[in-house]
């Protein structure tokens, strides 16, 4: 049951990381610069209480597969999970709140465009995380 609840929670994130980096943080652009400082907040704050709730989920659920892999999955891509989310949660820490919080002063096309650029980094892990909970639930399934 951990390995199901773990799973729906990184696709349900694999998903809201695809949206915010395809379609919602290009569109950053189009606002326009008088709304774009309380858009900004806006943004930070729903995110937040949305996504937050969901990641600490998730790295709790991770976190317990690493200590007790389910049957028939490697201890080592248990890991390599939790090592996957520990970078997300970094890169989230240290770049892109960094960046959400400059442009929270006023639209910035520099850090725009920095906030997208290295935003990729957490949409490929999540995206490497999904495949990863897909492989673990074939391999229970199989075994």
């Amino acid at each position: 049951m951990l390995l199901i609840v773990h799973a729906a929670l990184t696709w349900v994130l694999v998903g809201l990381i695809l949206t915010i980096q395809v379609v919602h943080y290009p569109l950053f652009a189009r606002v326009g610069t008088a709304g774009y400082a309380a858009y900004q907040r806006d943004h930070v704050t729903r995110i937040t209480g949305l996504v937050a709730p969901l990641m600490l989920a998730e790295l709790g659920t991770g976190a317990a597969l690493v200590l007790r892999p389910p049957p028939g999955v490697p201890a080592a891509s248990t890991g390599l999970g939790l090592a996957l989310i520990i970078s997300v949660w970094l890169s989230t820490a240290l770049v892109q709140s960094p960046a959400h919080g400059q442009l929270a002063a006023g639209f910035d096309p520099a850090w725009h465009a920095r906030l997208v650029r290295t935003n990729w980094w957490r949409t490929l892990a999540w995206v490497a995380r999904g495949g990863l909970v897909g492989w673990w639930l074939l391999l229970t399934t199989t075994t």
